[in-house]
């Protein structure tokens, strides 16, 4: 099988140019995943981020998660849990509006060293939004406009711990799903694996490399791009040792008021008069249908998408 798909980012900046756009084009066509090296986050940020994150688990998260296991009998399942996930988890917000000083139990380091990594991740996730225009052939500036609603993106991070798991041939990390939103960036566990995405019928294993960020496209970007790119069915494997793996998942999406629909330029002719592909709504909409169905298939939700569309009223995306 091919390798996974690696993307050097500084070589955007030489003659190399041109080669590495047609690696992610390839990425975001076949696999729906890829990984950023050089991608001009600090690396001591992130080990700092790193250590911080792996600190707060021990701290604060690690006690909760062996009481949440023994209160639902997890370690003595004999047949396959198919319900919940082992993973310990909680969720920050950065966009529209911070809630970072809510969180409780976060020490005044990790959160200004997350809201820096965050600042990074932000300006990260629109450069890429901008290479997947320039290799579709959208205007500059298209996909974060089609993002931007009233109030512009959302963005927020999932802080994950895979502990190490007695039954991992029982209990996924994660079961397998696809991720509802626009544009991904992963911060994972350099040493340990356990992120596998489907290709052609095969769970394939994103490696874990140091200091990467790995990119994977969400529901959203494959409605905007009529189908060109997809976002791709993954799931995490737990592991039965080790101090368990690392994820630090962030969700650049659309505004909540965002209305979704194919790119113009991306529907083909004749398409036109049979209906595009794919649907037309309002984000908010779709996540709380994803909210129900996560761990199904995807396009059973673009269809029920599909039959609510005639009562939006959509307007153009703004190019100024």
């Amino acid at each position: 099988m091919e390798s996974f798909p690696v993307v050097d980012l500084s070589k955007l900046n030489g003659e190399e140019r041109k080669p590495t756009m047609e690696i992610i084009k390839d990425a975001c066509e076949n696999w729906g995943f890829f990984e950023l090296m050089n991608h001009g986050i600090s690396h001591e940020l992130m080990d700092t981020l790193e250590r911080l994150t792996k600190e707060h688990y021990k701290k604060s998260l690690e006690e909760k998660f062996k009481e949440l296991v023994a209160a639902k009998g997890l370690e003595a399942v004999q047949s396959e849990i198919t319900d919940l996930d082992w993973e310990s988890t909680f969720f920050l917000r950065h966009l529209p509006v911070s809630n970072m000083d809510e969180i409780p139990d976060l020490s005044l380091d990790y959160r200004k060293v997350m809201k820096e990594f965050a600042l990074e991740l932000e300006k990260l996730a629109e450069k890429l939004l901008d290479l997947l225009c320039e290799n579709l052939g959208l205007e500059k500036g298209y996909l974060k406009r089609a993002f931007n609603g009233t109030k512009g993106p959302t963005f927020g991070t999932k802080v994950s711990k895979y502990p190490p798991c007695p039954k991992p041939d029982l209990i996924k990390g994660l079961r397998a799903h696809t991720d509802a939103g626009g544009i991904i960036l992963l911060f994972q566990d350099d040493k340990i694996s356990g992120l596998q995405l489907l290709k052609d019928g095969h769970w394939v294993d994103v490696p874990p490399m140091k200091h990467s960020i790995v990119i994977n496209l969400g529901d959203q970007l494959e409605v905007i791009t009529n189908g060109k790119y997809k976002s791709v069915v993954h799931r995490v494997i737990a592991q039965t040792d080790g101090e368990g793996r690392m994820s630090i998942a962030s969700f650049y999406n659309p505004g909540s008021d965002a209305i979704i629909y194919p790119a113009p330029e991306l529907v083909e002719k004749g398409q036109e008069e049979n209906g595009q592909i794919y649907p037309k709504f309002v984000f908010e909409d779709y996540m709380k249908l994803y909210a129900c169905l996560k761990f199904q298939a995807k396009e059973p939700r673009f269809e029920a998408m599909k039959a609510m569309e005639t009562s939006i009223n959509m307007g153009p995306i703004v190019t100024v």
